[in-house]
């Protein structure tokens, strides 16, 4: 079960609090939802709620706070705006993906694809499609960790009634294994048939908690739906014929052309607009919401007390026989309505002769015998009204009131770091094989640097280390570098521009795991291509221009290591470039940088006179560290010394420690944040 007490958001300079001390529980077994219009609050609550954003309350989640729960992703399954994934993964790839990082087996993902009915869509890409089947992958992902707990943002919004009606059956079906499932939606009607608790929410505050069958009785009327040109005129006829009735009779002005009236029948308001030559567009029956700014019928205006404590005496005067649970304000004008034998509609003392008509857009009539006519209150009024009487509705309101004395704010919420996948390595190797651009990459790279190499043994001049490599001088990086530095760079950038990790944060986590997974799958990477760009490049010249030009240069060991080394670190640097700046482009920027700017940097540093030199240095390394190495292992160090030795392999080396620096650097300030 969930149980969140003080839910509270952090105002923002001038701004009051999007959610203002918002309690409610959401039992196990049950579906219960979070009804309110768009701006309420409801997506600030379940952010709160999941520890996502800064703010105060608590949230246990059976029993226990998110950030006490060692995978929340096992407990709790999520599911906020679209599905998050790069539109050229597959349906299946971006679930296994998942099952790395949630630490399930894979075959977990084919189980909720069956689960979802999503089997024949498996093999579709996440930019192909539909709203619908958008929706049922969202469903599988919160799925897929079999949570206890699952927590819905407006799961059905933009679906046909067919695909609501199907979510809503596997949310229901959920709850009957035990399960709890919180959901929010802006419709009244979709609460009252989708859930068995609703949860109202208006302006950040908490009106009613009421169950399904008590809020579709107390809050959702039949009405009639009327469009016609001439709207204020019928309005003034249906008001004046019920007064003459003696009927109750409630005509809203919509906007336009559009009229709501409550209390009549479609036949009744067809007679009257026939009678008087009103031309109709639209006649319907429908069962509306009052809105969540007026909840209050027209007689209930007087009962509402000002002050929050009267509220709370008289709600605690009606409350159940057997459950002692408070009743909001719709359930206790219910129960006096059925003790009293009334008529549905309660006229307190309140209830005097006012105006026809209250504002421009509502016309009220009342039944003379029963108070005479009735102001029809404003939905701002309403509004206000319920939003000071409605905090005592919550089920916890005297829970809270007991421990204020203890405690006179809600403890403050802290942002909970984004969880890192449990299984990084195969997490990472499964990201980057999933689309295609590593791919594309790669044999976009072999091409450049086969035609490369051809023209430049046709120009000549040109060393045959450099050929095999297709450098020419007069390019900063050989195309090999740069397309290791590319690949770099998406491992971080595609996490950040198609967040799966961490969709609701933007972000994605700073853990050294995940770090070192992608490190070792970038080098993996950098040292095939550069490998096969090698390979690539002799065979294409040995076609072309025979055996000469593809023979192997004689100093070939500390040729390689300085070419391995090279690529390796272009890889490396946009990495973490990329982890750092959060973006592509800024990794490969990262990685044209070291030979533009840094190299020109290093060589002017190196450039100026010293008093004394480092002669002798490799000589002195050997004597004193590898006197007893076996296996020539100072062949192996002095060759390192001179890459590193070089403009460039030193001018990398100092940019990647700089950028590993930077990188803890920023993950430490994360931790203490």
């Amino acid at each position: 079960m969930i149980q969140a007490f003080g839910l509270t958001s952090n105002s923002r300079k001038s701004l009051p609090s999007t959610v203002d001390d918002v309690s409610f529980e959401a039992r196990a077994g049950h579906v219960t939802t979070l009804l309110g219009a768009p701006g309420a609050g409801k997506t600030t609550v379940l952010r709160l709620m999941l520890e996502l954003q800064h703010g105060r309350g608590i949230t246990y989640f059976r029993g226990r706070p998110l950030h006490r729960i060692a995978h929340p992703s096992r407990e709790v399954g999520v599911l906020m705006g679209d599905v998050p994934g790069h539109p050229a993964r597959t349906v299946r790839g971006h679930l296994r993906m998942l099952c790395a990082a949630a630490g399930v087996p894979v075959r977990r993902a084919d189980e909720v694809l069956e689960v979802v009915g999503l089997v024949s869509l498996r093999d579709e890409r996440l930019g192909t499609l539909s709203r619908g089947m958008d929706r049922r992958l969202g469903l599988a992902c919160a799925l897929l960790s079999d949570p206890h707990t699952l927590v819905l943002d407006d799961p059905a919004a933009g679906l046909s009634t067919r695909e609501s009606r199907w979510l809503h059956g596997m949310l229901r079906a959920h709850a009957a294994q035990g399960g709890t499932v919180l959901f929010t939606t802006p419709e009244p009607k979709e609460a009252a048939r989708a859930a068995d608790h609703v949860i109202t929410l208006e302006q950040g505050r908490l009106v009613s908690d009421q169950e399904a069958e008590t809020f579709a009785r107390t809050r959702l009327r039949s009405r009639v739906a009327v469009r016609t040109p001439h709207a204020a005129r019928l309005a003034a006829l249906l008001a004046k014929e019920a007064r003459a009735a003696h009927r109750s009779v409630e005509v809203v002005r919509e906007d336009g052309n559009r009229l709501s009236v409550y209390g009549s029948t479609c036949a009744d308001v067809g007679e009257t607009a026939f009678r008087h030559g009103i031309l109709m567009h639209q006649l319907a029956d429908e069962t509306g919401d009052m809105g969540p700014g007026a909840e209050l019928l027209p007689g209930e205006a007087a009962r509402v007390p000002q002050d929050k404590q009267a509220a709370q005496d008289k709600q605690s005067a009606v409350a159940g026989p057997e459950s002692g649970e408070l009743l909001g304000a719709g359930e206790a004008r219910a129960a006096r309505t059925e003790t009293g034998g009334g008529q549905g509609v309660d006229h307190g003392p309140a209830s005097q002769s006012g105006p026809e008509t209250c504002d421009d857009r509502t016309v009220h009539a009342d039944r003379e015998g029963h108070g005479g006519q009735s102001a029809l209150m404003s939905r701002k009024e309403h509004s206000g009204l319920t939003a000071e009487s409605g905090r005592a509705a919550s089920p916890f309101a005297t829970a809270s009131e007991a421990l204020a004395p203890l405690s006179a704010l809600p403890p403050p919420i802290s942002v909970r770091s984004a969880p890192s996948p449990l299984r990084p390595l195969r997490y990472e190797l499964r990201r980057a094989a999933g689309i295609g651009t590593g791919f594309v990459t790669g044999v976009a790279v072999l091409v450049a640097s086969a035609l490369t190499a051809v023209l430049l043994a046709r120009v000549g001049h040109t060393p045959q280390a450099r050929l095999l490599a297709a450098w020419p001088r007069e390019l900063p990086l050989p195309p090999a570098a740069l397309g290791a530095g590319l690949l770099g760079a998406l491992a971080f950038g595609d996490e950040f521009r198609h967040p799966a990790l961490a969709a609701d944060r933007g972000s994605v986590p700073r853990r050294l795991g995940l770090l070192t997974a992608k490190l070792v799958v970038a080098a993996a990477t950098a040292l095939t291509l550069a490998f096969l760009t090698v390979g690539c490049d002799a065979e294409v010249l040995y076609l072309v221009y025979g055996r000469e030009l593809a023979d192997v240069p004689a100093d070939w060991f500390s040729l390689s290591a300085s070419w391995f080394g090279l690529v390796v670190g272009c890889a490396w640097a946009g990495v973490l470039a990329a982890g750092i700046f959060r973006s592509t482009t800024a990794g490969l920027a990262a990685v044209v940088a070291v030979p533009v700017v840094v190299v020109p940097l290093v060589q002017k540093v190196l450039e100026g006179t010293s008093v004394r030199a480092a002669a002798g240095l490799p000589a002195r390394l050997r004597e004193v560290l590898l006197l007893q190495w076996p296996f020539g292992g100072e062949r192996y160090l002095a060759g390192a010394v001179r890459v590193i030795a070089q403009p460039v392999g030193g001018a990398l080396t100092l940019s990647l420690t700089a950028l590993l620096c930077a990188y803890l650097l920023t993950t430490l300030r994360s931790r203490v944040r």
